[in-house]
Parts: structure tokens; C-alpha cells; sequence
């Protein structure tokens, strides 16, 4: 299997994705198209021991990078040669089964959306977000791909996260709640009421709504909601595990009794601090392109861009896409009425 990798991206630029390649090569058997300014990318492997001649590796020039704080639409246009579209371009053309990105996620979208357009049916992509729970992940669409939507737009997510958790996280029948103020129908937003009856409608194992708690609780398996709302929501998470850390670690350090406390629990902190990591969960499927596009957090690490590898060759090998473009094919043609229009 041939990938992408948009290797000039991210906070960190270009050394931990490249140690992250190296480390996803050896494990899983890939090939990578390394994309970013060529001689860096070169040096950066040659330094960490890969020969030029390694067949695992082939370095594509882009000399441009897109930078996490540059408006997405824009700095594509104003840099077609940049890493992240000459990316998608790779993917496009059929050179690679997939793209990874660590950089600006609106630049990787527009790239996508640019080179590889949407599956047939699909209205709007979404970022799908693993969200670690007290009874295992949850999985959050949209994470911030669309900050405005329409009730037919979650009726989608409903359907590529349920794919998504079927395949991938190997949840037989998951449960789909969308995120509101209520468990009651008539709570919420106008875009969350009105989705309701078109949720209970389709073909996925619909809950209710749900609150941000029931985020946390893991009560379903798929939680739908704007990106707007989703990406809060993913971030104020991120925000209160780094939070807590930091609380427990003052309060460890705060006297030798708590020192020697901590140190009795130093491996039970290990454990939760390695569930709650993004590190760990190989970054977020952009759900609803016509190719396997995976947006990894701008901090990863080189564990983290493995991880991302990992789940775009998971994506690719479980037949996602193939399977959202079916699905959406179908619901339309279900629920298409004069009152339930997919449009």
C-alpha cells in the first residue's frame, strides 16, 4: 500500500513526521510519498540512517507549506505547490491510496476537496473524532469541517460514523446520538430538532439526543452535531484532560506524602494518561471525500503520525469509502419524499 504523507506540516515541521514515517514503515509494511521541500526531507532521512535508494520511501518536492494560522482557502489558491495540495494531488492522480496531514486541518480539507471532491451523494465532508470514554471511544462528527449545517447534513454524519464504527472501531451496531441540551425531542436548536425525525428515519440505530455529558459517558457510539459545536467541544475536552494533569501533578509534588502516593499510583497515571492522548488515536478521517484523508493533530509527535498512517491504511483496508458511497446511494432513494428531501 502507497501513502502520502504531508511532511512539512505541523507545529513541529518536519522531523517528527519524518521519524513517524520511518517508524510507520517499519511496522506496517507502507510505502510513503514524503512531501515537503526535497533536500530537507532527503537530509532528514539520511540523517536517521535510510539510504537514498529505500524503496520504502520516495521524496516529492513541494516547496511551499501552509502554516496553521493562514486561511485555508486562500493559501491554497495562493499556493498550488504547496506540501498539503501537492498531497492530494498524489491522490488524486492515483499515485497513493491515501493522504496524512498534521497541518493546517482547513488547508487539508480544501485540498481534498480541491483535488479528490466529495463521494457521489455526500453534501458535506466531516471530521470524524475519537473520543476516549468511561466504556472505550466515541466517535464525534463533525469536528469542525462545517461550522454551519442543515438537518440533512447530520443525517449523513449518522451514516459515515456508523460505517465508520462498524469497520474500523469493530462496533457491531452502533448507537447515533446527536448532541443537544436535552434528552427531550423538543429541546435544542432548530437544526437539532428538525433533525431528529429525519435521524429516526434512517438507517442507523438511532438513540436520541444526547447530552455533553453522555459524550463523556460513552451512553452511544456516534455522537453527530455541527462542527461549530463539535470542534468546542473536542477542544474543551482536550483542554480538561491537560487540565487535570496538572492538577494531580501540583497536588503529587505538594508534600512527601503525596509524593510517595503518586509514586504508588505512577503506573495507574501512566495508563490514563496514554488513554487520554491523542497520540494514541491516529488522527481524525475526514469522512465523505473521494479518497482516504486523515487530519492529525499540529502537535503530533512521531508516535501520533504513525498512529494517523496506521488508521488511514485501516480505512483503506476496511473499504469505508466504498461503503459510505453505497450507503448514501441507498438512503437516498429511501427517504427521498415530499416531505424528507436528501438535497
Amino acid at each position: 500500500m502507497k501513502l502520502v504523507l504531508d511532511a512539512a506540516a505541523g507545529d513541529f515541521g518536519l522531523s517528527p513526521n519524518i521519524e513517524g514515517a520511518i517508524q510507520a514503515a517499519n511496522e506496517l509494511g507502507v510505502q510513503l510519498l514524503l512531501v515537503g521541500p526535497a533536500a530537507e526531507v532527503s537530509s532528514q532521512l539520511n540523517s536517521r540512517g535510510v539510504a537514498s535508494g529505500d524503496q520504502r520511501f520516495e521524496v516529492i518536492d513541494a516547496p511551499d507549506v501552509i502554516g496553521m494560522g493562514e486561511d485555508p482557502v486562500a493559501a491554497c489558491r495562493a499556493k498550488p505547490r504547496s506540501s498539503v495540495m501537492v498531497s492530494a494531488e498524489l491522490v488524486a492522480s492515483g499515485r497513493a491510496e491515501g493522504l496524512i496531514s498534521v497541518g493546517n486541518s482547513g488547508a487539508t480539507m480544501v485540498a481534498a476537496l480541491w483535488h479528490l471532491k466529495r463521494l457521489p451523494g455526500v453534501l458535506r465532508p466531516a471530521i470524524a473524532v475519537a473520543v476516549p470514554t468511561e466504556r472505550g471511544m466515541t466517535l464525534l462528527l463533525d469536528g469542525g469541517a462545517n461550522t454551519e449545517c442543515k438537518p440533512w447534513h447530520l443525517l449523513q454524519f449518522a451514516v459515515m460514523g456508523t460505517i465508520y464504527a462498524q469497520r474500523v472501531m469493530g462496533v457491531a451496531k452502533p448507537k447515533v446520538g446527536v448532541l443537544s441540551v436535552g434528552e427531550e425531542d423538543s429541546k435544542g436548536n432548530d437544526l437539532v430538532r428538525e433533525a431528529i425525525p429525519l435521524l429516526r428515519a434512517a438507517p442507523v440505530a438511532f438513540h436520541g439526543a444526547v447530552e455533553g455529558r453522555d459524550l463523556a459517558a460513552g451512553t452511544v457510539d456516534v455522537v453527530v452535531c455541527d462542527g461549530f459545536t463539535g470542534n468546542i467541544a473536542v477542544k474543551l475536552i482536550e483542554g480538561t484532560a491537560s487540565a487535570i494533569f496538572s492538577f494531580l501533578k501540583a497536588e503529587i509534588h505538594s508534600g512527601p506524602l503525596n509524593k510517595l502516593g503518586g509514586l504508588l499510583l505512577r503506573g495507574a497515571f501512566a495508563r490514563l494518561k496514554k488513554r487520554m492522548s491523542y497520540d494514541e488515536y491516529g488522527g481524525a478521517p475526514l469522512l465523505g471525500v473521494g479518497g482516504t484523508v486523515i487530519i492529525a493533530h499540529g502537535k503530533s509527535n512521531a508516535k501520533a503520525v504513525a498512529n494517523a498512517i496506521r488508521t488511514a491504511k485501516r480505512l483503506i483496508e476496511t473499504g469505508v469509502n466504498e461503503a459510505i458511497k453505497s450507503s448514501i446511494e441507498q438512503m437516498k432513494v429511501n427517504l427521498e419524499s415530499p416531505k424528507v428531501q436528501i438535497s
